[in-house]
């Protein structure tokens, strides 16, 4: 069989001319990347940063793709004003998109084109520019940024800084490549620390120049510029060596008025090193399990299983939307697990022998081994135990996570990348005990653990986007951040009419990501790494 030609892509985005749909303000526009998966389906593969007040952005996140030499990839860029904390865009409003495949683009290398609201009609005069680069480089740099003595720009408060790096292309044109988070009202700021591809950032050349602004955030988008300066990454490694490495932050038309202007602050680089970037490939290939864990909704809300109308009803050829979920995401993961033997459970239902309500038994009603035996084995376990069990309530997911957590916490004390856990959630609706699974979750996250949530039915699931992370970061009741996204939510009405290849690729499409950054958050290398490619 031939060789599949297959490259890792990342395109930089920016655009011109957005429509205008906020009033009193500009819009905040963000840009979705998504990919055919056959007829009119789409799913999502990458997403930028919102930038605030803007209608010619230059987004700094990098959108990621593989690109199949031998396959037509037909995708979709999308542009949205986003008003909420929501990861769901339908209810955003729609500045216009852009379709063709990646093939055009990858031969192209650059391509500007009108953004059109449907087919047909375009979006105004916006324009989207999207620049394509394969990535042939694993390493990655991580740095630690401080400032002092920034100049004081605003009237009636300090400064608000952020730093823009721009890395120069062939032709002398400088790209974003990474934006920091603002610090307010501070003139002497310390970001937090940030790794970035070493192929994003200069290109893997360590000498390529890099230009650093430094700006004076205003909530308008007119940022006001406190000063610029240029570097290199041989430069910034210095800083590695236990000493920081300064650069005087100068503003040009002050220098050019003021005879005795010195600078407008000092950036510092307290550090500064290379690293490996390891895949999910890498950590798989080295031993890596992933360790597959089902939770099904037995609530009332459901409705009687005996009758069509409810959602654990058997249909004639013995399916249901939770039978679909756990064959589509079950047959995938799988293949990652070598005993293939995997723990479900339910929760919210009463059961026997005397019909207390519990929220984390057993799906073979077995205790002391939960464990069904492949994918095939937990289909048997749920349709034998659904005549057994009275559907009562209420939506309690905490518990079940906590159980899976604790399995986690043992896996954690290793010093090695052989253990990570996936939670799969069926469930049809509202959460009842939001609180407490808002808790487990960020106590998860410092776990080698991901939550998969597939939503069945039509019910009204805004509890569960909560639970993706508002703006990105979930926070605890008390408000503690979670230490990296865990949780991602997917809506099976969205795939009633699409391939069940379609539910598993959206399903889990964050978890390789996810995988990835637990073991980089720990410091743990995979356990037979690759040799880092240049």
């Amino acid at each position: 069989m031939a060789t599949q030609c297959v490259v890792k892509i990342e395109l930089a985005v920016s655009c011109k001319n957005l429509l205008d749909k906020d009033v009193g303000s500009k819009s905040d526009p963000l840009c979705v990347l998504l990919q055919s998966t056959g007829g009119d389906k789409w799913t999502e593969v990458d997403r930028t940063e919102r930038v605030k007040n803007c209608q010619d952005p230059e987004f700094s996140k990098r959108l990621c793709i593989d690109y199949h030499f031998e396959k037509v990839q037909k995708i979709k860029l999308g542009v949205y004003d986003i008003d909420n904390k929501s990861v769901d865009l339908s209810d955003d409003d729609y500045l216009g998109g852009f379709e063709c495949t990646l093939g055009q683009i990858v031969s192209s290398k650059k391509i500007t084109n009108p953004l059109q609201l449907k087919p047909g009609k375009p979006a105004g005069k916006g324009t989207i520019t999207v620049i394509a680069e394969e990535i042939k480089d694993n390493r990655a740099i991580a740095m630690e940024v401080e400032a002092k003595n920034l100049d004081k720009k605003d009237l009636f408060g300090k400064s608000d800084p952020f730093l823009e790096f721009f890395k120069q292309d062939d032709d002398g044109k400088w790209l974003l490549v990474h934006r920091t988070e603002v610090i307010k009202n501070n003139l002497n700021p310390s970001w937090k620390k940030f790794v970035i591809s070493l192929h994003t950032f200069c290109s893997g050349d360590l000498n390529k120049p890099v230009k650093v602004n430094c700006f004076d955030y205003d909530n308008d988008g007119s940022h006001d510029l406190i000063g610029v300066f240029q570097t290199n990454v041989s430069e910034l490694l210095k800083a590695d060596s236990g000493s920081a490495v300064e650069y005087e932050c100068i503003h040009p038309e002050k220098q050019k008025k003021k005879k005795s202007y010195k600078n407008s602050g000092v950036v510092r680089f307290k550090s500064c090193k290379i690293e490996t970037q390891y895949t999910f490939l890498d950590y798989v290939m080295g031993g890596c399990q992933i360790n597959f864990t089902v939770g099904i909704d037995f609530t009332g809300s459901n409705g009687d299983p005996r009758s069509p109308d409810s959602l654990h009803y058997l249909s004639p050829n013995g399916v249901n939307q939770y039978l679909s979920a756990i064959w589509s995401v079950g047959l995938v993961v799988q293949d990652y697990d070598t005993d293939k033997l995997f723990p479900a459970f339910g929760f919210g239902a009463q059961i026997p022998p005397d019909f207390k309500v519990s929220h984390e038994f057993p799906l073979n009603l077995n205790p002391s081994s939960p464990y069904c035996s492949g994918v095939e084995g937990i289909v048997q376990a749920y349709r034998a135990i659904l005549p057994q069990v009275r559907l009562y309530g209420p939506t309690n997911f905490s518990p079940i996570i906590n159980h899976v957590a604790r399995i986690a916490a043992s896996g954690a004390q290793q010093p090695t990348a052989t253990q990570y856990f996936v939670l799969l959630i069926i469930t049809d609706g509202e959460i009842t005990d939001l609180d407490q699974t808002k808790q487990a979750i960020v106590n998860s996250s410092k776990l080698p653990m991901s939550i998969i949530i597939v939503g069945v039915g039509e019910a009204d699931f805004k509890a569960m986007e909560v639970l993706d992370g508002d703006d990105g970061v979930l926070k605890s009741p008390t408000g503690e951040p979670a230490a990296r996204d865990i949780v991602q939510f997917v809506p099976f009405k969205n795939f009633a009419n699409s391939p069940k290849e379609a539910l598993a690729q959206s399903v889990l499409a964050e978890v390789p990501g996810q995988l990835v950054s637990y073991f980089r958050m720990r410091g743990i290398n995979p356990v037979n790494p690759p040799t880092p490619r240049k």
